[in-house]
């Protein structure tokens, strides 16, 4: 295990890792990853998620068949898309390319961990991004506590085109819902600096559009 590094340093360099090591990963991180997810803040402190380490090779193999299958329908938008911002066509290429590697080998991942909700009234009003406020903060915390153990991930949402399939693998009661899997392992490669926009370039003051103060 790498030395565990500060939170700015975590924040600054924590980029998805698509290619991971299927080398297997203790136990103890992996709850280490959780218990740090389980300090993130949700809706009316309900404290509804749920979350599913999965290692079973069967199942890791199931949810992969479906991971793939959305790929082939989100595939060509991606590849149509422009770059993102501050990013070449080349370095998107890249990325597509680890997205690609992802999808192939996402049951060689030695663990997953599934994001759920229970009895998730928001999304029972029709609320969605109300739902999101409650798992998804909790998602990032494990992200960057598994970056801070030296691990690798990425936060993935394709399998929600097919959830019902995956809902099925996992045993899920009607009463949950997946809304995210985050593949966990020992990176192939090097974590760096992420590149993105300048503050100032997406933050407005008071009203949209209304520049930053210099």
């Amino acid at each position: 295990m790498a030395d565990e590094i500060g939170l700015f340093e975590a924040i600054d360099n924590m980029r998805a890792m698509r290619r991971l090591k299927p080398d297997p990963v203790a136990d103890e991180l992996i709850r280490k990853i959780i218990d740090a997810g389980l300090r993130a803040p949700t809706g009316g402190d309900a404290q509804n998620w749920r979350f599913i380490v999965v290692k079973d090779p069967e199942i890791k193999k199931k949810i992969q068949v479906v991971y793939k299958r959305a790929f082939e329908v989100v595939i060509a938008r991606y590849r149509s898309n422009p770059p993102p911002p501050g990013k070449t066509e080349a370095q998107k290429q890249r990325m597509l390319k680890a997205v690609e590697y992802l999808t192939d080998h996402f049951h060689e991942a030695p663990v997953m961990i599934v994001c759920c909700l229970v009895n998730d009234t928001a999304s029972a009003m029709g609320l969605a991004k109300m739902s999101g406020a409650s798992i998804y903060p909790s998602a990032q915390n494990m992200l960057l506590a598994a970056r801070a153990l030296g691990l690798g991930s990425v936060l993935t949402t394709r399998h929600l085109l097919y959830e019902k399939d995956v809902k099925e693998a996992l045993g899920l009661p009607e009463n949950a819902e997946t809304f995210a899997i985050l593949p966990i392992g020992w990176p192939i490669g090097k974590f760096g600096a992420v590149s993105r926009e300048p503050v100032e370039k997406v933050t407005f003051f008071n009203k949209w559009g209304q520049p930053l103060p210099s």
